[in-house]
């Protein structure tokens, strides 16, 4: 195979929602390349992208897969991503790593939530962008009412290089106004026809060619001279515009295909081929160190690993970007992530689950290698001496979670070893060992994406495993002031145990004033602080120590001991169990014995003196609450909102986004728990949302009394 220079080379993301045929287009394109001979289709799992075996269960995408065509003389990268919102992470990996993002739209549809994110994405990451409207043969297709509704949506840059002359059943020819032709297929699509532009035809494309021609003419100053002179542009001029305004952003193209039929896609390739920016027109990337890192062949050789899975009859694969330099098959580079050294026996360029062995690749290019010793996903692989690295994916937070653990317990450590590899692969799955829940904790974008792993864990890995509803992290905390004291003491023959401690609990809140006076019934107790402790919780919250003993009552020897009491309760709350925060604490007086005082003692009293003043202090369990904004379409709104109310939220706000709705609410983690499958229920999938941790809230007082006797009951069964 050829060695491409990076002059030669483009990258692209495939993009779209659920549905909108981005496999079937990948299809579309390898056969028109001639990779394939014949293509396959999703329905019969036969396609070059969907290999895996979880995908053919579930006939759709679920990785990314990477594959090349061969064009005119040009080498496309294509990165196809999965469609469903659960799988973002594959889009925002492959918008990092590529140049240009294809956003496929199914023209029965329009513009949906998922559109609207990829977009975002890629706006986010200052990517050009190219539609293209797929399914225009489909009975529901209106190409108008789409290109109106993007331009409402992504603003007056949209810009039609093709027009259909009919949707639906009778889609079988297009007007180009980039080449001024009519282009027909007959019912195998492929080569089309290419014939003059009719004369009922003439003025809609003349009068959309200029718009063409004016929109890639501002992107350049001799163009828009020439513009100004003649209102024309010599083919070569309109691309070397729509070039420029697709790196500046100010172009986005749209193109009309049906890939099902193999109709205008070999068009939309020769596009990608002469039009689309090569890699090294595009901004270079930076490194940690924030220096650019320009694709140079002959600058010093640098890998970024991007994705790295386990595919079948082949094992551990790693796909990787040429940064910089070029690199050849049997290179030794040090991993500098991991501080290990790597020998790249064999590189390949990829096709799906082809791999074809090349001798080297430059700069920009893509390519993979497999069975590497010590490789993860986001590592950087240099020549000896360099110590380049990066780190510019940013993943958004995951929106579901589930507790993990396998049907036999022997099996967690196996377990673990399996979820760990998995967040390897892809790093939108998180896993953490709870020590405050006592769980394993299973983090995703979705009720899909998590299923995924689980299918994948008892099929491939053979390991049955159970999930359930993770334990709320709940806090405890006190709303008045409540004193107590406590007094241990332990005799069993010999030097025995006493200690004796008396102390106030109170509410604490960041700048309030040091304690003075307290009143309990009749009595006033006067503070006089000898030293004070902040100790900021890892759970979040502190735990103020007030040291206010006085004549010696307690030695200042045990004051640590103590404190190690406070912080026993303080890490299981009296109520719940749950970590305590935001507590004030004032030792007041106490007493010890000369022989019998020891650490041991006051840690105890001072555990117990806390647990009794604590359920005085009219003590209140707080849980955790979420910001979510919702998108959804405005004829399901009515239903959303009814059941975000039914889950405790508070409505924030409202406001319509781009021919969607975005509810604003605050709503408590427990509520969520299955909110990302009762969301696609009740809008069809057409919907997606967002959650960030706002804040500690105290629960209601119903669910409070119920939390309270849930936990009375487990500890009287543990005991």
């Amino acid at each position: 195979m050829k060695i491409y220079k990076t002059s030669e080379i483009k990258n692209i993301a495939l993009l779209g929602s659920k549905g909108s045929g981005k496999t079937t287009l990948a299809e579309a394109m390898l056969y028109e390349c001639g990779v394939i001979k014949r293509r396959g289709t999703v329905e019969a799992g036969t396609t070059v992208a969907d290999y895996f075996p979880v995908e053919k269960e579930y006939g759709s995408s679920v990785f990314s897969t990477v594959f090349y065509a061969e064009f005119n003389g040009k080498k496309l990268n294509v990165v196809d991503c999965p469609g469903a919102d659960d799988f973002v992470g594959n889009a925002i990996t492959a918008l990092n790593v590529t140049d240009t993002g294809v956003i496929v739209i199914n023209g029965q549809y329009g513009v949906e939530v998922g559109t609207q994110n990829i977009f975002r994405t890629a706006t986010s990451l200052n990517k050009p962008v190219i539609f293209a409207l797929n399914q225009l043969d489909g009975e529901k297709a209106d190409y108008e009412n789409v290109v109106e509704q993007m331009r409402e949506i992504f603003g007056s840059r949209i810009t039609p290089i093709q027009y259909p002359i009919a949707c639906g059943a009778g889609f079988n020819s297009i007007i180009d106004v980039l080449i001024m032709k009519k282009l027909t297929w007959g019912p195998d699509g492929g080569a089309p026809k290419v014939e003059d532009i009719p004369a009922d035809q003439a003025e809609r494309a003349q009068e959309l060619h200029k718009a063409l021609v004016e929109a890639a003419a501002e992107n350049d100053e001799s163009l828009m001279e020439k513009f100004f002179e003649s209102e024309h542009l010599t083919e070569d001029e309109l691309r070397l515009g729509i070039r420029k305004g697709l790196i500046d952003r100010s172009i986005y193209p749209v193109f009309c295909v049906s890939a099902a039929k193999d109709m205008g896609v070999r068009r939309m390739m020769e596009f990608l081929g002469n039009v689309v920016p090569f890699v090294d027109d595009m901004a270079a990337p930076c490194n940690t160190a924030d220096e650019e890192v320009k694709p140079d062949a002959n600058g010093p050789l640098s890998l970024y690993v991007f994705k790295t899975t386990i595919e079948p009859h082949i094992g551990e694969v790693s796909y990787f970007k040429v940064m910089s330099g070029t690199l050849h098959a049997g290179d030794d580079l040090d991993n500098v992530t991991r501080g290990s050294k790597e020998r790249l026996a064999q590189i390949y360029c990829v096709c799906g689950q082809i791999k074809t062995p090349i001798d080297a690749l430059e700069a920009g290019d893509i390519g993979a290698t497999v069975k590497m010793k010590d490789v993860r996903t986001g590592n950087t692989l240099n020549q000896k001496g360099l110590d380049w690295e990066y780190d510019f994916i940013q993943y958004p937070a995951p929106k579901y979670q589930r507790a993990v653990r396998p049907v036999t317990e022997s099996d967690a450590e196996k377990l673990n070893q399996i979820l760990t590899r998995m967040h390897e692969e892809d790093p939108t799955w998180t896993i953490e060992q709870s020590k405050e829940l006592k769980q394993t904790i299973l983090s995703g974008m979705g009720e899909f994406h998590l299923r995924t792993l689980k299918w994948r864990v008892e099929n491939n890995d053979k390991l049955p495993i159970i999930f359930e509803e993770p334990k709320i992290p709940y806090r405890e905390t006190i709303t008045k002031a409540s004193r107590a004291d406590y007094r241990h003491k332990k005799q069993s023959g010999g030097a025995g145990q006493f200690g004796e401690v008396h102390l106030i609990v109170e509410p604490y809140s960041e700048g309030m004033p040091a304690p003075d006076t307290y009143k309990f019934g009749n009595q006033e107790f006067k503070m006089n602080v000898r030293d004070t402790q902040e100790i900021p919780l890892a759970w979040g919250g502190k735990l103020v120590v007030c040291n206010c003993i006085v004549g010696g009552a307690i030695d200042s020897r045990f004051i640590p001991a103590i404190v190690k009491g406070l912080m026993d309760r303080m890490e299981q709350g009296p109520l719940t169990g749950s970590y305590a925060r935001d507590v004030r604490v004032c030792i007041y007086d106490g007493k010890m014995h000369p022989v019998d005082s020891n650490e041991i003692s006051f840690r105890l009293a001072g555990r117990n003196a806390f647990s009794e003043a604590f359920r005085n202090a009219n003590p209140k369990v707080l849980e955790p609450v979420y910001d979510v904004e919702v998108f959804v379409p405005a004829d399901v709104m009515g239903d959303v909102m009814s059941d975000l109310q039914g889950r405790r939220a508070i409505i924030m706000g409202m406001n319509s986004e781009n021919h969607f709705e975005k509810i604003s609410a605050k709503v408590p983690l427990k509520e969520m728990a299955s909110y990302s499958t009762a969301l696609s229920s009740i809008t069809g999938g057409r919907s997606s949302f967002t959650m960030k941790f706002a804040s500690y809230e105290l629960v209601p007082g119903d669910v409070q009394e119920r939390l309270l006797k849930e936990y009375a009951e487990k500890s009287g069964n543990d005991e």
